[in-house]
């Protein structure tokens, strides 16, 4: 019996050498990963808004109408701004064609405000003419005081409807 006891500590006190002697766990070394490529860049969206050459963006971004003063059809430094512009566009496009429309306010007569809304028109074309525009692109009308913007009875009313409106054909 004393010899099994023997060999059954020699097993244990083996067992506890093969434990105690396992190889150690290799080291995992960091590899470097290299990061994925970007993705593509996806194409530019295409600009919102009205095309350039469109009845809408002549309306709203170059601008289609220009004011007078009072009694006056003189142009200001910001209408032949406004107008320089409209010239541009109508170079750049050179089928469109223009409709001036001279407009007043509701004081005076409207035999009077009709010759007023003529000479304010005519005063935008001849400026259009000016900037390189050809003539027979350009017409003009005179409504007067008869399509108001604007129907109240007071000076920032009546300023709005003392204009000068590029129509686009």
């Amino acid at each position: 019996m004393m010899k099994l006891r023997f060999l059954g500590v020699i097993a244990v006190t083996f067992a506890v050498l093969l434990t105690g002697c396992a190889k150690k766990p290799v080291e995992q070394k960091a590899v470097a990963t290299q990061a994925p490529p970007p993705a593509p860049t996806p194409p530019p969206a295409p600009p919102k808004g009205p095309a350039p050459d469109s009845i809408e963006y002549f309306n709203t971004v170059v601008g289609n109408l220009v004011q007078f003063a009072y009694d006056k059809y003189d142009l200001d430094a910001a209408s032949q701004a406004k107008l320089a512009g409209q010239a541009t566009w109508l170079k750049q496009y050179p089928n469109r064609t223009l409709t001036i429309e001279g407009h007043c306010d509701e004081r005076g007569t409207r035999e009077y405000n009709l010759g007023l809304g003529d000479r304010r028109a005519n005063s935008v074309k001849q400026y259009l003419i000016a900037q390189g525009v050809a003539a027979n692109r350009v017409k003009t009308i005179s409504y007067g005081k008869e399509r108001p913007l604007c129907v109240s009875s007071d000076e920032a009313c009546w300023a709005k409807n003392r204009r000068g409106t590029s129509v686009v054909q």
